[in-house]
């Protein structure tokens, strides 16, 4: 099996106590629809003043992605998964709702982790993440990816634009953000979880309903005991390579930081190859009832560990 190869950075079972084994996932978030990415009700986008590259220091602005936008997403991709798999195994509903009526049982929870009441108990539950993001950079500058739109009102009778009702500030459509997700302590069934969020998440941003398609391609994966990569620290590496955006290019950068780490015979870089055939295995794994079973079994495990 392709998801072999990270063996060494995965555990048996989740645990309280975190590890730290570690597996970083590398993504292209391509922009395929104008997206919003805003916290403010300014209408503006989120941006942040970076140098250009690593081999051109002059100040740029770039667009921000916030890493608390791409979790909110594929946390709530990951609980609709497990709710329509679980449903057709035959194991019932998935009583988990976001983000006040969480249940700490299920392997959303178990990975993204949580806070909850515990009702037998009456004490707070607790559930510490092992699913960590980072704050993605636009790869171009504010100035090119930047576009404002600005909406009219339509008269139904004379069918004649009106005054206009406002402008919308949205990134531009064919715009690239690379982005990390790292795992931390997290069992090969958590890693597959994972791996079928991102591919599975469509949609992000302020304004959904009309627009804010997004398509993640998986193009990196090193293992290890350690994060080796930061989001910021790929942009800049990329952008010299920005004609060349590839797997290639982003394991050359892999390796580049690998020697950085503080165990670096500790850490593994998949190929291009390799990292197309793990994606490719997560990706056809059915979440039959025995796959499901055995990870709620994972969650179940966990919390009488953290109890006991």
């Amino acid at each position: 099996m392709s998801l072999d190869l990270l063996s060494p950075y995965l555990v048996d079972v989740p645990r309280p106590i975190i590890g730290a084994k570690t597996v970083q996932i590398v993504i292209f978030r391509e922009v395929l629809d104008y997206t919003v990415l805003r916290t403010e009700e300014t209408r503006e986008l989120n941006t942040v003043v970076t140098p250009l590259s690593v081999s051109r220091s002059e100040d740029v602005r770039r667009v921000a992605f916030l890493g608390t936008k791409q979790k909110a997403v594929e946390s709530r991709e990951l609980e609709r998964m497990l709710r329509t798999a679980g449903e057709e195994a035959g194991r019932g509903e998935l009583n988990c709702h976001l983000k006040d009526k969480l249940c700490l049982n299920c392997p959303r929870c178990a990975l993204f982790g949580g806070t909850n009441v515990d009702s037998a108990s009456e004490k707070i539950a607790n559930i510490k993440h092992r699913i960590e993001y980072g704050t993605a950079f636009s790869l171009l500058p504010f100035e090119e990816i930047e576009e404002a739109i600005t909406f009219n009102a339509i008269d139904d009778q004379t069918q004649k634009t009106g005054q206009a009702l406002g402008t919308r500030y949205a990134v531009r459509p064919s715009t690239v953000f690379p982005s990390i997700v790292t795992l931390k302590s997290v069992t090969e069934r958590e890693l597959i979880l994972a791996l079928k969020t991102l591919l599975a998440a469509k949609n992000y941003g302020a304004e959904t309903r009309i627009g804010g398609d997004i398509r993640n391609t998986i193009v990196g994966i090193a293992g290890g005991w350690e994060e080796i990569i930061t989001p910021l620290e790929l942009t800049l590496e990329l952008y010299d390579r920005r004609e060349e955006l590839s797997g290639e290019a982003v394991a050359e950068i892999l390796k580049k930081y690998q020697v950085y780490a503080g165990n670096p015979l500790k850490t593994k870089v998949l190929t291009p190859e390799e990292v197309d055939k793990v994606v490719k295995e997560a990706a056809s794994m059915l979440l039959n009832k025995e796959f499901l079973d055995r990870a709620y079994a994972d969650v179940a495990e966990y919390r009488k560990q953290q109890k006991g």
